[in-house]
């Protein structure tokens, strides 16, 4: 692979970025989530035992253990720690200075104290993804240290193929548990026919999809299989063009997942994986900017055997891409009907052949991950061993033992969750790396994954609505403000906020309300009036229906929801939904009612404990300010002005650097003039001071260069090195040579004559001799000391 640092900057920016938008969206939920008087108050997860410190920490690793010492209770202990972690995400977007990988260190530690206590709301995939991707960036950042950058870019390769791996464990099972589910819905290929309807929180081009004809979404299942299974495998071919494929086809599949469903960050998550599949020189393409290593790729293809092996490269991409297309026509008999316009497609394997491949594959793709992590950290062990010193050659190796063992630690650790696809694969393991992932585990190192792994809703969505009444003669609905509720409400946009009580809500309508223990004290806490729980509901209390006063009875019911159909003539219909009742969900309650005191009671939500008092220090009374002039505002529209300010930042940022910094150009046409309108050298100058001149206009662009790496990046790779010691080589090669043509020529002139008081006359060493001028007029201008071409000038 070849330079890698402009893909490194971009993961880590936007690394950066979702980190903001996750603490920026779970800070605007946490007083109806976890605070005192919330769903489920955090401060049930914290019982204090008269355990030390260290031993909670080890058993529930949280900050949120420091809250007492600094008078916060719980809730205001998870507000502090999200308003850090937005603020130095944001910061980190904006300098990158600050992308260092103790700031990601702190960001994943900050991120794992709120996902202790999160609970069911924060056991999401993508928290979990989150996690994982993030203890990656402290191997994937730099160093930075007082004297310079400390960790060099001869390791990049090694940590950003760990985050290749990881992109690839993800892919493969969220491919391959659609299969080994058994979920008819998959193996018929009618998954989407019912998927954009039965979402959580579908978008508005959710219905336009849905209304795609058949024979389209059965294909749509066919290419994301394709993309999920076979195309991951690409992710390690040795062809750089493969790689680039094989991350254009992730894009699209993201992208398109983006614009029909509200996942959050999840798909950015993905994205930001995609960006290991590439290098400087496609990024510098894209950019349209030029790159160095594309005009090297050019002169190294001149040669014969160059030639050779770059069609071969050519032959074996062509062939894999004819291998993928035929396979996938034959597993999946897709034919073309010209008559009816479309391609029909059928799953043409069993279940048993199915997995009797997956067992074949599961090792090899092992032993592909072993070979080719082995190969990244040769390679980066030969660039440290060819660094010149003793010292920095030292302390290059060191680094790349610690990088090289966290790498390899990571792998194996991972091949634990990665295995539970297979379970002959998952009994061959060492029994010493599943005891390793099981200590690890509680810090979310590895997981498992498996996205859509049976397609709910078939038959109709479910969904659960909530009326509350006060006489219990009249009913009225609670709408929700992001989950399907209102027939004629469109559906939002609301990535990358995720609403973690509306999805808890569309989980909570596929069984029996036991199963969700959280409605119970949701329930509970409407009854009550908690004006942080109406917040979830309706930012703008306005919108709630009990705004005056609470409800005395509330009830829900469970109905199915389907998308409706276009009019016969084409026209839209006004209405987005329509919907069936199915039953009762959960029994009419009130305050004191003895069902809702005992389920109370049976799953453990009732405060054994008062809350603990607010204390009035600052610091409290800082953050109590903060969520007053926050929760006023629509979670998506805080986490979208996050953004825009952090994008109107970075525009702004080259804007002015340009503005008041000249530019390389400039700055060499100032001097210029410089010159030419000061006083010119008399002929009979000594051509020490002609070297000295010469020194330091070298010492000034040597220090205009210096500036333009530390502006364009962190450091060279180990290429651009070696090209630059070469360059230097022939620099001081021509730069001798012609030294010793100019003290030929100064023998040939100035011989035999006597030097004068300013040289005129001196020969050898310092005259030009009295032929000075006959020599500039005979000598070629691209060899003459710049001070002699500028006096022939003038």
């Amino acid at each position: 692979m070849g330079e890698i640092r402009l893909a490194m900057k971009a993961f880590l920016w936007c690394m950066s970025t979702i980190y903001m938008f996750a603490f920026a969206s779970l800070y605007v939920q946490i007083p109806g989530l976890y605070g005192n008087e919330g769903v489920l108050p955090s401060r049930w997860m914290l019982r204090y035992t008269g355990k030390g410190f260290w031993e909670q920490l080890r058993d529930s690793p949280t900050l949120l253990w420091l809250g007492p010492k600094l008078g916060l209770d719980t809730q205001q202990g998870m507000e502090l720690i999200a308003l850090l972690g937005t603020l130095l995400s944001l910061l980190s977007t904006l300098t990158h200075r600050l992308r260092d990988c103790r700031l990601y260190l702190c960001l994943w530690i900050l991120y794992l104290s709120l996902y202790q206590v999160g609970q069911v709301f924060l056991y999401f995939q993508w928290d979990n993804l989150l996690l994982e991707m993030g203890f990656l960036c402290v191997l994937v950042a730099p160093l930075y240290l007082p004297w310079g950058r400390s960790r060099g870019c001869f390791h990049d390769n090694v940590t950003l193929w760990v985050v290749r791996w990881l992109l690839f464990r993800l892919m493969f099972a969220s491919g391959v548990v659609k299969l080994t589910s058994r979920c008819p819905t998959w193996w018929g290929l009618t998954a989407l026919t019912y998927h954009y309807e039965t979402q959580c929180i579908p978008t508005p081009l959710a219905w336009f999809a849905h209304q795609l004809p058949v024979w389209w979404q059965k294909l749509s299942v066919v290419g994301a299989f394709l993309i999920e299974i076979p195309v991951p495998f690409l992710f390690f071919s040795p062809i750089r063009r493969h790689r680039l494929t094989a991350f254009y086809l992730q894009l699209l599949l993201q992208v398109l997942i983006i614009f029909s469903g509200n996942y959050n960050f999840f798909n950015l998550l993905t994205i930001t994986l995609c960006l290991s599949l590439l290098d400087d020189e496609h990024i510098n393409f894209l950019l349209h900017r030029p790159s160095a290593s594309a005009d090297t790729h050019k002169l190294q293809k001149t040669g014969v055997l160059q030639k050779a092996w770059s069609w071969m490269c050519v032959c074996v991409e062509v062939t894999v891409y004819i291998l993928l297309v035929y396979w996938t026509i034959l597993h999946f008999n897709l034919q073309i009907d010209w008559d009816k316009k479309e391609v029909s497609s059928k799953i043409a394997f069993t279940y048993h052949q199915f997995m009797a491949l997956l067992k074949d594959v599961m090792r090899p793709s092992i032993w592909i991950g072993v070979l080719s992590l082995t190969w990244e950290i040769v390679r980066a062990m030969v660039k440290c061993a060819c660094m010149k010193g003793v010292l920095l050659r030292f302390w290059s190796t060191l680094q790349w033992g610690v990088i090289a063992a966290a790498a390899a630690s990571m792998f194996t650790i991972s091949l634990v969750p990665f295995t539970f696809l297979d379970y002959d694969a998952n009994n061959a393991l060492w029994p010493g790396v599943k005891q390793a992932f099981e200590v690890t585990d509680r810090y979310q190192l590895t997981n498992s994954y498996g996205l859509f792994r049976r397609m709910t809703g078939v038959g109709g969505r479910p969904e659960v609505v909530i009326e509350g009444s006060w006489d219990r003669n009249t009913w009225t609905e609670i709408e929700f403000m992001y989950k399907p509720g209102n027939m004629s409400a469109s559906p939002l946009f609301v990535t990358p906020h995720q609403p973690r009580l509306d999805w808890q809500m569309w989980f909570a309508a596929l069984g029996p309300h036991h199963q969700s223990p959280w409605f119970t004290s949701l329930v509970h806490r409407l009854l009550q009036g908690k004006k942080d729980v109406i917040r979830l509901i309706q930012t703008d209390e306005s919108n709630y229906p009990f705004k005056d006063r609470p409800p005395v009875f509330i009830r829900a019911h469970r109905y199915k929801y389907w998308f409706t159909e276009p009019k016969e003539d084409g026209a839209y219909p006004s209405r987005w939904w329509r919907r069936v009742y199915v039953e009762e969900f959960y029994p009419t309650v009130y305050l004191g009612d003895p069902f809702l005191e005992s389920m109370l009671s049976q799953h453990g939500l009732k405060d054994k404990a008062p809350a603990r008092r607010s204390s009035k220090a600052t610091l409290p009374r800082m953050l109590a300010s903060v969520r007053e002039a926050v929760c006023v505002l629509p979670a998506p529209l805080v986490v979208w002005s996050l953004l825009v300010a952090v994008v109107g930042a970075c525009l702004l940022k080259p804007l002015l650097s340009r503005k008041h910094t000249p530019t390389q150009a400039s700055e060499r046409e100032r001097r210029s003039a410089e010159q030419e309108n000061s006083h010119l050298p008399p002929a009979g100058h000594t051509q020490e001071k002609h070297a000295e001149q010469k020194e330091e206009e070298e010492e000034e662009e040597e220090e205009e260069e210096e500036e333009d790496r530390r502006g364009a990046g962190d450091g060279k790779d180990m290429m651009k090195m070696k090209g630059g010691q070469e360059e230097e080589e022939k620099e001081g090669k021509r730069e001798e040579g012609m030294e010793d043509g100019n003290d030929a020529e100064e023998e040939q002139v100035t011989g035999g004559e006597e030097g004068g008081e300013d040289g005129e006359g001196g020969g050898g060493e310092d005259g030009e001799g009295g032929g000075a001028e006959e020599q500039d007029e005979t000598q070629p201008e691209e060899n003459m000391d710049p001070a002699d071409s500028l006096r022939r000038r003038k």
